[in-house]
């Protein structure tokens, strides 16, 4: 399968040397160190761009990689595993790592291949610029996540670790993930704060509990305790906070907003 492109021109630019030379820009200098998982953004480039260029700025980005989204579209599979093949962005092919995704297919018994999840969803495709640029060599699993329920974001997650451990070889978990959509500032902020102390506390379970209780439109809660779930049994013990901001920030308007947040998680 050859996934093209669903929001090159939207997104991001189409031009390789612009999009080359905007993605460099937002990635902030630091010194990488290798981590477990991260959540990033996956707005436009020009509302949440920088806050992932933080984090891929101070995380080394191995080889393998398996990028987590959201399903916007509610097309597919509530697990959706991108086939066997390539996507395309401007930038040039990403592989599909077939290893890492037959292994989440061994170890993952809802995970299902089913392309149509993924052809128009944006959550997954706007990471891949700024993998590409950290490391061109980088191939990805992709999974696109609808769950409902803790005990199947627990199931998966768990999943994904024996999957990566049988893999033996570094993986990073990217989990795409906005917070609050469309809310004033100040409220966006102090709902996005009682998400943010859950992931600080490494708690998936009361993460996915705190967004569905205190109506917290964290459109990627479900991809992001996935991947605490799966860190966690893969070692990780701590989650650090890189940035947090909103949309207001770029267009003035505090009134109704969407906000991002970049972490690590170790």
């Amino acid at each position: 399968m050859i996934r093209q492109p669903a929001v090159a021109g939207k997104f991001y630019t189409e031009d390789p040397d612009q999009l080359r030379e905007e993605v460099n820009t937002m990635i902030a200098p630091g010194e990488p160190t290798p981590v477990l998982g991260i959540v990033v953004p996956h707005a436009g480039y020009i509302y949440s761009g920088k806050v992932a260029g933080e984090v891929y700025g101070v995380v080394e980005v191995p080889d393998a990689v398996l990028v987590l989204g959201p399903n916007h579209t509610g097309f597919g599979a509530p697990v959706a595993l991108a086939p066997a093949g390539e996507w395309l962005t401007p930038l040039g092919p990403v592989p599909i790592n077939s290893k890492l995704a037959g292994l989440i297919l061994k170890h993952t018994p809802r995970v299902q291949e089913d392309p149509s999840a993924h052809r128009f969803e944006h959550s997954l495709e706007v990471q891949l610029p700024f993998l590409q640029q950290r490391n061109p060599q980088v191939c990805i699993a992709a999974l696109c996540l609808s769950l409902s329920d803790f005990p199947s974001i627990q199931e998966v997650g768990h999943g994904i670790a024996e999957a990566i451990k049988e893999y033996g070889a570094p993986v990073l978990i990217v989990a795409s993930s906005d917070m609050t959509h469309y809310e004033n500032a100040r409220s966006a902020k102090e709902k996005d704060d009682l998400a943010l102390a859950e992931i600080a506390a490494m708690d998936p379970e009361g993460l996915f509990r705190v967004c569905r209780q205190r109506n917290i439109t964290m459109c990627g809660v479900v991809p992001a305790a996935v991947m605490l779930v799966a860190a966690k049994e893969l070692g990780a013990s701590a989650a650090r906070l890189l940035r947090y901001t909103t949309s207001g920030e770029v267009n003035g308007d505090l009134n109704r907003v969407v906000a991002y947040a970049g972490l690590t998680v170790n």
